[in-house]
């Protein structure tokens, strides 16, 4: 509301070294997947020390595996924590700020200015693995509720943090609360859009793609089948097929049309000696899915390309190629762009900041189709930081979008929870 805005602003004036020290801590705590113990402690530390109810949330993947959205990402299943936090006054509309504390690899630190997990403060950005894809997110709707008691607002409703772990590999974290009940009227979803609004989400499947050659003396390769050149072939018809996919779907809100649901190879592994012909390659990926599609019929999609492709190849109809789904399965995810959830963010956004926010699809996978496929949850992703730099060296978050984006949420919470200052 208008005459919160100056309180707000004073307050989180006199937050800023905190916020700024808080996002440090974390970045400063690794936290890849499976080892996300010691920054979800800080998490359930600091919701402590703001007089949440705070619980931390065992994730067992035999709570879970039988659910169809389950990805099992390989890695322990009953060893990591979420962490959950409710700030509850009255029986007004509820609003969930979830966030995702593991982190992917760092890559070649060679590749980085300083260490990555330095936290190092520069130039008005936060450096280091995690500081834009989201420990900057999650901290923004944790000072949002600090933000708000320093300046005596109590809400009527229930605002729940949930700190989440596994979603870079699956989404085992949220999954888990799902599962466990935890429920809102709406999820604001902290991810890195640069403080777009997303409320749709392509989808991406992880794939395994296994193509046979005949190995034989590099002398006499003639009398072989290099199955490298046999992937080259398909390699080509698959960069086709997303040319072809992108002409046959039409997806509204995406900046664009054309790059709405990648299919990318990722990984190749091929041949075993410089002098032999190959007898197989190794490739894995991820297929898009686009918004509307259903997972399973994106793989229909992709299984049937490569069997034509492949009867039209003597060897390749003799000898087909495997393909394997694996580890992330993301369904794509929509929340409808005139629902209330949308539009409170919006009005929020533009009592912020005075202009209109950009409403724009995302191509990667998240969190989000979990809220809206499976626990029938309105969400949205918005948050600060430009995730083409999510998963790069040098990854960093600029401070100003932070603190652009704990203002917006804390209006956020004010619209559509209700409250007042006591």
């Amino acid at each position: 509301m208008p005459e919160y805005q100056s309180k707000i602003d004073e307050s989180l004036k006199a937050t800023k070294d905190d916020i700024i020290s808080f996002i440090q801590t974390l970045v400063q705590s690794p936290s890849l997947a499976n080892d996300e113990g010691h920054v979800q402690n800080i998490i359930f530390e600091k919701l402590n020390q703001l007089g949440l109810a705070t619980k931390k949330v065992p994730v067992h993947f035999d709570a879970i595996q039988d659910h169809p959205a389950f990805c099992d990402d390989g890695f322990s299943p009953d060893t990591r924590t979420n962490v959950v936090g409710h700030w509850k006054n009255g029986q007004g509309r509820s609003l969930i700020l979830n966030g995702h504390v593991d982190v992917v690899p760092t890559g070649a630190e060679a590749l980085w200015d300083e260490s990555p997990w330095s936290g190092s403060v520069k130039d008005g950005r936060i450096y280091g693995r995690g500081s834009c894809d989201m420990k900057a997110g999650l901290a923004s709707g944790i000072f949002a509720i600090q933000v708000l008691q320093e300046i005596g607002f109590k809400p009527n409703g229930n605002v729940m943090v949930q700190s989440v772990v596994g979603e870079e590999s699956g989404g085992c974290g949220t999954l888990t609360n799902i599962v466990k009940g935890y429920h809102g009227d709406g999820a604001v979803i902290l991810e890195p859009t640069s403080l777009k609004m997303s409320p749709i989400q392509s989808g991406a499947l992880t794939f395994r793609l296994t193509i046979p050659g005949r190995a034989t003396h590099a002398a006499m390769r003639w009398d072989g089948v290099s199955a490298i050149e046999k992937f080259n072939r398909i390699h080509q018809s698959i960069l086709d097929l997303e040319k072809h996919r992108h002409q046959s779907f039409e997806v509204q809100y995406y900046e664009s049309p054309d790059r709405v649901a990648p299919i990318n190879i990722g990984t190749i592994k091929g041949g075993e000696w410089h002098s032999t012909v190959p007898e197989s390659v190794i490739a894995e990926g991820r297929f898009g899915v686009f918004p509307g599609e259903t997972a399973q019929d994106a793989r229909d999609a992709f299984e049937s390309h490569i069997q034509n492709i492949s009867n039209k190849d003597t060897w390749l109809k003799n000898n087909p190629p495997v393909i394997e789904w694996f580890e992330g399965q993301f369904e794509s995810g929509q929340t409808l762009v005139d629902h209330p959830l949308i539009q409170t963010l919006t009005d929020s956004f533009v009592q912020t900041v005075g202009d209109a926010p950009i409403l724009e699809g995302v191509t990667y996978g998240s969190d989000l189709r979990l809220f809206t496929n499976h626990a029938q949850i309105p969400a949205v992703l918005f948050g600060p930081g430009d995730v083409r730099l999510a998963h790069a060296a040098n990854e960093f978050v600029e401070i100003e979008e932070v603190l652009t984006c704990i203002n917006i949420m804390a209006n956020m919470i004010i619209n559509w929870c209700g409250g007042s200052i006591e």
